[in-house]
């Protein structure tokens, strides 16, 4: 279910691109869900001062689901928690409330509820149970008909796109939370003796972006240890 063909968002390549981009700096203290009208969004942490956290949008039955998909997105593992430990299910249903707040709509809301109730669809169809319920195989092979857009049937369209938006928004909310932060190889204004660059592997990483319109990095090969 990751971006990549042999299983999606991976963790190690997001934690390369991050550490290679100057960029990362204002992450650590903002968070990197952001509105286009500037509005920055931390995931909700539950904490003793404010009591439970209190959902804006979902449902029990798509609370479930939503924690399901976040962990099969962004699992635990050695760099870190897994998205639901991070706060991610509050993060989604706080921002869908806030969008459909300030959109003045429910686009963003119906987009997000209707893939849920897709997956349930087909999973019912196939295995006759939710999504939520099924065996991790049976929801991996689920996601895997949307998570990979020049695969997916054209039938699936809509819900590529729905799990496109939810995987961004889930990588969001992850690299926004105090968990997901901890995980980034950033270590602030950390002196070194000696310089050396780039680390060759992320930069090369970043070359087969920009060979396919990647533009994020402007900065001029990294120079080579002394």
């Amino acid at each position: 279910m990751q971006e990549t063909e042999k299983s999606g968002v991976s963790r190690r390549d997001v934690f390369q691109i991050f550490g290679a981009v100057p960029a990362i700096a204002a992450l650590a203290g903002t968070g990197i869900a952001e509105a286009h009208d500037g509005h920055a969004h931390m995931a909700p942490q539950t904490s003793a001062a404010t009591g439970p956290y209190k959902r804006q949008t979902f449902d029990d039955h798509q609370w479930q689901s939503i924690q399901v998909l976040s962990d099969l997105i962004i699992p635990a593992d050695e760099h870190g928690g897994s998205a639901t430990q991070a706060g991610v299910p509050e993060f989604l249903d706080d921002w869908i409330a806030f969008r459909t707040d300030q959109d003045g709509n429910e686009d963003l809301k119906a987009q997000i509820f209707g893939g849920l109730m897709w997956l349930d669809r087909e999973s019912n169809a196939q295995f006759q149970k939710n999504f939520a319920d099924a065996p991790p195989d049976q929801q991996k092979k689920l996601l895997d008909r949307v998570a990979y857009p020049k695969k997916a049937a054209k039938e699936d369209h809509a819900w590529v796109v729905f799990f496109s938006e939810l995987r961004s928004l889930t990588v969001g909310g992850y690299f926004s939370s105090k968990i997901g932060v901890a995980a980034l190889p950033y270590l602030g204004n950390t002196a070194v003796e000696h310089w050396i660059g780039c680390d060759p592997k992320v930069w090369a990483i970043i070359e087969d972006r920009m060979k396919n319109g990647y533009t994020g990095i402007l900065e001029s090969k990294p120079w080579s240890a002394a």
